[in-house]
């Protein structure tokens, strides 16, 4: 059965070459099979048949069954085709401005048919544009269901003529020469536990639904199917790393570690931080390589759980680094780390695009030699000069920023490849995490240390700036810093945005010189201006850094107390996020202020509120994920994996949990899906594993 589902789509009936090359090009079918997987987006209901005596003007789409009982042509220039239909209730006009040869030639007067379309009156009587209209003989005998199906479409397709209609006509043909045999995939136990419709019937009901309330049952069972195979791939795929990708098992905990741990941490672990340590011990006391993924947000103590990780990989005798998006924050995390390993006599060096020739070489020969013990860097520790005695652990911060391509570079780089911890402060939302990492293993830090104040977060109108700037002056009176951000750096003609260089003059006007001094950084500096300008603020000798959003990774300045953010309505959730996380870093209470125009759209309000109600970065990306769409989020590499084609890992984030929790039950009972009633699925899994190269899309 299955074969004929590979046929090309040429080869049904009513398509042909033409229009089958329309379908490739407009909607990636190539063959029956996809076809069927073109789900509709929506359903118009068609139980009702109205009488003409019972209309309203209400503009909805509306079926009547009738007769034409006269057709004449109106207009001198630009013609139109009228019809007189009735049904015995009453008289309307249906009218067509395109199309008239075929209809006049076409349409069978006295004739009972059903129309379709929107009905409206005008001077008292009722008319329809272009019905769609069906012998009531055909309309009958047809697969016709209750629920008319609407199709995904482009405009290209409905100019060559390829409607709603034909797609549905081609759909019917499609059962018909199929005679729906499609074949189950999952397993029978499934299918009980969860009173699943079968496959055939699922499919049936999704194209041709009967119920309001078959449809939904439909639509549950092919988007619990679409998600439960992706986990089925996600979780295969841990499990075959950790059993086929052989690691180091670290189990030794030696000195530097316990060392660190019992004299030298500069203030208490938090109950998530040593949860995550724990976790963390435990996976590279394996022989298998670690993946894990610690998420937490802007300013959890990350840095520090990454360290002890490192440190466990010195105690076993191996070298770790850390790899970092920009050298702003490989810099950040130079000086943090080095500070903090002073007291055990640690060799820790950074490379950057800006490490000198001379400091290269040492490196390069201490790496290879072991006498480095740990190394920090950017992309330039891909590069295959870079070569490690035995690298053990790599520790790869906001992996967002770096392509599937870029880190296998660094796992290349030994034989037996090193555990690695991913760490991002970007909440990724658990239904995004379980899609995207379904193949990591999550930590989360979800507290902050004791003692940080909740940064207070307002949203003021630029009308009330005269207020907000007194209150600027007033934190600087206190000693602290303030940062302003704005969107852009030159102007736009189309936006009425403040850009940042008038923003810098009209901030210097209002704060001048002696009393307060301004420091300026954006993408057109150059790094060195960059940096300098960075440390200046960083060291007290400004009070206010103007800034575009490049700061949002990884400054840390605890005296900075105040974020204003400039034309906040331009920013996305996840942004405006991580800009307030560059304040609170001190023990004062620190502030962050939203400047927006006046006039707000529905979301740019949504966003504004959210960010004064929480300062919980998983909350915040739950409503981001709701406002954007799973796409956006993470960034055009990692959309492939979201091309789902009827799941929606927002509104059936339910149906993806469960779907997650039989697929791990499934695979602990039979890994390999070798028991007799796995058969189908294991077929299909390695079907759409030919197919779907899902790796590709995940980390």
């Amino acid at each position: 059965m299955n074969n004929l589902l590979e046929t090309q789509i040429e080869f049904l009936k009513g398509v042909g070459p033409a229009r089958g090359e329309l379908l490739r090009k407009e909607l990636g079918i190539f063959k029956y099979a996809d076809l069927i997987n073109l789900y509709p987006n929506r359903y118009i209901d068609r139980t009702r048949y109205y009488r003409i005596n019972e209309l309203t003007n209400s503009g909805s789409e509306v079926q009547i069954v009738g007769k034409i009982i006269h057709l004449k042509t109106v207009g001198e220039k630009r013609t139109r085709l009228v019809a007189t239909f009735t049904d015995g209730t009453g008289e309307m006009e249906l009218v067509w401005f395109q199309g008239q040869k075929w209809i006049r030639e076409n349409v069978k007067l006295n004739t009972p048919y059903v129309i379709f379309g929107k009905a409206s009156a005008f001077n008292g009587s009722f008319n329809m544009p272009h019905p769609e209209m069906e012998l009531l003989t055909e309309h009958e005998a047809s697969l016709r269901s209750a629920m008319q199906a609407i199709y995904p479409s482009t405009e290209r397709l409905a100019q060559r003529g390829i409607t709603n209609k034909v797609v549905a006509k081609m759909m019917q043909q499609l059962f018909t020469e199929t005679q729906a045999l499609f074949s189950e995939v999952l397993p029978p136990s499934i299918l009980t536990d969860l009173k699943l419709l079968s496959k055939r019937e699922a499919l049936f009901n999704i194209h041709f639904p009967k119920s309001q309330d078959l449809l939904a049952k439909a639509q549950f069972r092919l988007k619990f199917e679409e998600l439960f195979f992706i986990q089925l791939q996600l979780i295969t795929k841990n499990i075959v790393r950790k059993h086929k990708i052989k690691g180091h098992a670290f189990g030794n905990v030696g000195n530097y570690f316990n060392d660190f741990y019992s004299n030298h941490l500069p203030f208490d672990l938090t109950n998530a931080q040593k949860r995550v340590i724990r976790e963390i011990r435990n996976d590279m006391g394996q022989p298998a390589q670690m993946n894990r993924l610690l998420q937490g947000d802007v300013g959890s103590g990350k840095t520090i759980v990454a360290l002890m990780s490192m440190l466990l990989a010195l105690d076993n005798g191996f070298q770790a680094c850390l790899m970092a998006p920009t050298e702003i924050l490989a810099n950040q995390h130079y000086v943090g780390l080095s500070e903090l390993a002073k007291p055990l006599g640690i060799n820790i060096k950074i490379l950057t695009g800006s490490t000198k020739t001379s400091e290269r070489r040492i490196i390069h020969e201490e790496l290879e030699s072991g006498e480095l013990h740990i190394i920090i860097g950017t992309h330039a520790l891909l590069e295959d000069k870079v070569k490690f005695k035995n690298l053990g652990l790599a520790v790869i911060d906001e992996q967002h920023r770096f392509g599937v391509e870029q880190r296998s570079k660094l796992w290349r780089k030994n034989e037996i490849p090193p555990h690695v911890l991913v760490m991002t402060a970007t909440p990724i939302p658990r239904t995004l995490a379980m899609s995207l990492y379904g193949d990591l293993d999550v930590s989360v830090i979800d507290e902050l240390p004791p003692g940080r104040k909740p940064i207070q977060t307002v949203h003021r109108f630029d009308a009330n700036r005269l207020k907000v700037w007194k209150f600027l002056k007033d934190e600087i009176a206190k000693g602290r810093q303030v940062y302003i951000v704005y969107p852009l750096i030159q102007e736009s003609e189309k936006m009425d945005y403040k850009d940042l260089m008038d923003g810098y003059e009209s901030i210097s006007r209002d704060f001048p010189l002696p009393h307060y001094s301004v420091s300026i950084v954006h993408g057109q500096m150059k790094p060195a201006d960059k940096d300098s300008e960075m440390a200046r603020f960083a060291a007290g000798k400004t009070n206010i850094m103007v800034a575009t959003t490049v700061i949002e990774v990884g400054v840390n300045v605890p005296n900075a107390s105040v974020m204003v953010i400039e034309s906040a309505e331009r920013f996305g959730l996840s942004q405006l996020h991580q800009l307030r996380g560059r304040v609170g870093r001190g023990a004062e209470q620190s502030y962050c202020i939203l400047m927006t125009g006046q006039k707000l759209s529905n979301d740019s309000q949504i966003r504004m509120e959210t960010m004064c109600r929480t300062n919980d970065g998983f909350e915040i990306a739950e409503v981001d994920l709701k406002l954007r769409g799973p796409g956006d989020i993470m960034g055009t590499q990692q959309s492939g994996v979201l091309n789902l084609q009827i799941a929606d890992l927002v509104k059936d984030r339910d149906i993806l949990s469960l779907a997650r929790q039989y697929a791990i039950a499934l695979l602990k009972a039979d890994p390999g899906l070798n028991l007799p009633e796995n058969t189908p699925l294991k077929h299909a899994y390695n079907e759409l594993a030919k197919k779907k190269n899902i790796w590709n899309y995940i980390s």
